[in-house]
């Protein structure tokens, strides 16, 4: 296994996990407001900590994955940020996506823009990917604007429905899609 790598912005650590992150990360996964636009809506803490482990998989999997991020002096986790692999299947898998999930007390101080914009660079530098992809719900527009600020483009003929979510408001998606400069 290699080391896990640990990127650093101006404000954040992107870091690897901590047993000590399972708690403050149940409580993110157990507030509505956060996964307003997830299915299921609230995890208990028996799935909150699977989702942490199989997080942790990721990085041995894929050497890279979804970092915890930290604020030094502010907060020692507020959620995660970083590329993953999908563990489903679409027209536009296999790929590599960038994702973000900030504890609602985070939200509007651009935390996860800033560490997107770090794991995207990550991806393109240092794993000389040729694409990454994002992808949410329509209507989650905070989502939609940080994928936009990150320069992704939304492709329209892309957007599908998740084939791990039931029918109903959340099973359609939209997919935003990133080139190197």
């Amino acid at each position: 296994m290699a080391a896990l790598v640990e990127l650093s912005t101006e404000r954040l650590v992107l870091r690897g996990w901590r047993d000590a992150d399972l708690e403050p990360f149940a409580w993110q996964n157990a507030d509505p407001r956060v996964r307003e636009f997830f299915h299921p809506p609230v995890l208990p803490r028996e799935e909150s900590d699977a989702l942490a482990a199989r997080i942790r998989a990721g990085f041995d999997e894929h050497g890279f994955g979804l970092w915890a991020v930290e604020v030094p002096g502010v907060a020692p986790f507020i959620g995660f940020v970083g590329l993953a692999v999908p563990r489903f299947e679409a027209h536009f898998t296999p790929c590599v996506e960038v994702g973000w999930y900030v504890a609602f007390d985070h939200w509007g101080r651009g935390y996860a823009l800033e560490a997107a914009r770090a794991a995207v660079r990550f991806g393109f530098d240092e794993l000389h990917l040729d694409e990454i992809v994002a992808m949410t719900v329509p209507g989650n527009q905070r989502s939609r604007r940080v994928m936009e600020r990150l320069g992704m483009q939304h492709d329209l003929a892309g957007d599908f429905d998740h084939p791990r979510v039931p029918d109903g408001p959340l099973k359609r998606h939209v997919l935003y899609r990133l080139s190197p400069a």
